[in-house]
């Protein structure tokens, strides 16, 4: 058994419990629906087999039931137990063989998110020599942009404006999706893996 999870009789870890689960910190999109039956984006920042915490437009109330479906990990409930800068925390409802099940995918994701870094690190981030973009929104919207610098997996952006985690958008010619906020913007992700001989060129077309 991963030493992520304790096994637990219960359906729902107590309080204490969840303080006992290690709490691993990732970057998982997903979406997730509160009880007005509404379905929004967020982004999991941090979660054991016991809870989670989300960022995403609406927050709930207290004691709100969550249905969540994040990507790599599948479908979480729970409840919401405190607000966050930007979101919730929630409990995760579960079996000991789901949350055994739980901790497992978070040991691999944790893991997986070490090598990533590494293999960010041999993507050379470059800052353009015309750092001004175009962002094109699903519904048309049109934001101009001011590059922070660029890689061949992503972007990131200087704006006043920033989109909702997930959210799908054109950049240049490369579709992206926002990953991250950033302190004065905002962070993207490219689809796929670009040339770097012709990704400014690409990022910055009109």
């Amino acid at each position: 058994m991963s030493a992520l999870a304790q096994q637990q009789p219960e359906s729902a870890a107590t309080p204490d419990e969840r303080r006992r689960f290690q709490r691993v910190r990732v970057h998982l999109l997903g979406r997730y629906m509160l009880p007005n039956r509404k379905e929004y984006p967020c982004q999991v920042v941090n979660m054991s087999p016991g809870g989670a915490a989300l960022l995403g437009q609406a927050v709930g109330f207290l004691g709100d039931r969550v249905v969540a479906y994040i990507d790599h990990i599948g479908r979480i409930e729970g409840k919401i137990t405190r607000h966050i800068d930007g979101g919730f925390a929630m409990s995760i409802e579960a079996t000991a063989r789901k949350r055994d099940k739980l901790a497992s995918q978070l040991t691999y994701l944790a893991n997986r998110e070490i090598l990533n870094l590494v293999e960010d690190r041999r993507h050379e981030r470059v800052v353009p020599q015309h750092p001004t973009a175009r962002i094109v929104f699903d519904d048309g919207l049109e934001l101009s942009c001011n590059l922070i610098d660029v890689s061949q997996s992503g972007a990131a952006v200087a704006a006043k404006f920033r989109p909702q985690i997930g959210t799908l958008v054109t950049i240049g010619v490369l579709p992206a999706r926002v990953v991250r906020h950033l302190d004065n913007g905002f962070a993207l992700q490219f689809t796929h893996e670009q040339p770097i001989e012709t990704l400014e060129d690409r990022v910055t077309a009109r």
